[in-house]
């Protein structure tokens, strides 16, 4: 049985893990956190993704966790409402559509549960350095072991370790969008029920949607960002970013205060600039890359999980079908994933400050076969 060893255990990486088991081989999935990650955005499942949803079993689960809008209002800088719709919500898009929505912990609970028993989860630990030949590929990890595997999957998100290891430094692949975006939970101070509001002021705005029944909110802000220095802020640096978000935010109006105060105490505050992965090769020897990893689409395209899952079905079911050949595989998962993934980037450039339009985002989640 092949051993294959997946970097990064949030959403593409279980799925992978979960398909590969499928046919016949060995997951291990390294993850850096302690535990599967909770916090975050609400996600999607679009289009063919359901497909693979359903095909893993996990289509009616997921249906009972999604979220459950009944509109939204769009604000001024004021907080005076300007647009109302209860057809659609800037985060899910139409309400009426088969896609489901529901927060990215809630999804990233389900495929660990549904993938723990057949593939080796190692937590608290990650890669640190990978030496592959024509037998497999040795891998030191951060806490000081080492173990060889048959693959090797980078599914470590936009700043993946294992693409810089293989591929090279980030800077040669990441494309800045000049945006900031910034995500965190706070209790519903506002006491929306099911209610969407989102408000732009000037170059900076924000999404407030709530979740938990009502509970809680998930606050989203973006802005653009203010030049090279900002966009350089780690994204681990935790309090370098508050810090940029609450000079954005300063002279943001109507309900930004209580929302920076409530960020200021968030133990689960997330925040990144905006950017796509663009590659010519997604693979290199006995290592390939998915997801974020190889092919991040931004958060403005909506459609990172449905790439992800999508992608994770291809690349299992390439390697199922090339018996052992795992050159053969990746250049199958490329010709088949590639037109896909250029079409979901292109929703995040198609309307800079705004959606993409329904018709763009109905062509692009269909546009693979499974």
């Amino acid at each position: 049985m092949k051993t294959v060893l997946i970097s990064g255990g949030g959403l593409a990486g279980p799925a992978l893990a979960y398909w590969l088991r499928h046919h016949g081989f060995a997951p291990t999935v390294v993850e850096r956190a302690p535990a599967p990650r909770t916090g975050g955005q609400a996600v999607d499942i679009r289009g063919v993704a359901l497909e693979v949803v359903r095909r893993m079993g996990l289509l009616e689960r997921a249906r009972e966790l999604r979220t459950r809008m009944r509109g939204m209002s769009v604000l001024d800088g004021d907080g005076n409402e300007i647009e109302r719709s209860t057809d659609k919500t800037y985060s899910s898009g139409r309400l009426d559509s088969d896609d489901i929505e529901l927060l990215r912990e809630d999804l990233t609970g389900l495929l660990y549960e549904r993938t723990r028993d057949g593939a080796e989860y190692v937590f608290g630990d990650g890669v640190a350095a990978l030496q592959q030949d024509e037998h497999g590929v040795r891998v030191e990890f951060e806490s000081g072991r080492s173990r060889g595997f048959d693959l090797v999957v980078g599914a470590d998100g936009q700043h993946s370790t294992v693409r810089g290891l293989v591929f090279g430094p980030e800077e040669e692949f990441a494309h800045p969008l000049g945006m900031q975006v910034a995500i965190f939970r706070a209790d519903n101070f506002l006491g929306l029920e099911d209610w969407q509001l989102w408000l732009r002021d000037g170059a900076a705005g924000y999404g407030i949607y709530p979740v938990r029944d009502n509970s809680e909110l998930r606050i989203t802000f973006g802005w653009a960002a203010a030049g090279p220095q900002e966009q350089r802020i780690d994204h681990r640096d935790i309090e370098g970013r508050k810090r940029a978000l609450a000079d954005r935010m300063a002279a943001v109006r109507w309900e930004a205060p209580r929302m920076l105060k409530a960020m200021w105490e968030a133990s689960d505050f997330y925040s990144d600039a905006m950017a796509q992965i663009r590659m010519d090769r997604w693979s290199r020897g006995r290592v390939a890359l998915l997801g974020d990893a190889g092919y991040c689409a931004s958060p403005l395209s909506g459609q990172g999980t449905s790439l992800a899952l999508i992608g994770a079905y291809v690349l299992a079911d390439a390697l199922g079908r090339a018996d052992g050949e795992h050159g053969a595989a990746f250049d199958d998962y490329e010709r088949r994933m590639r037109p896909f993934v250029g079409l979901n980037q292109a929703l995040a450039t198609e309307n800079p400050g705004g959606p993409a339009s329904e018709e763009s985002v109905e062509r692009a989640k269909n546009a693979i076969s499974l």
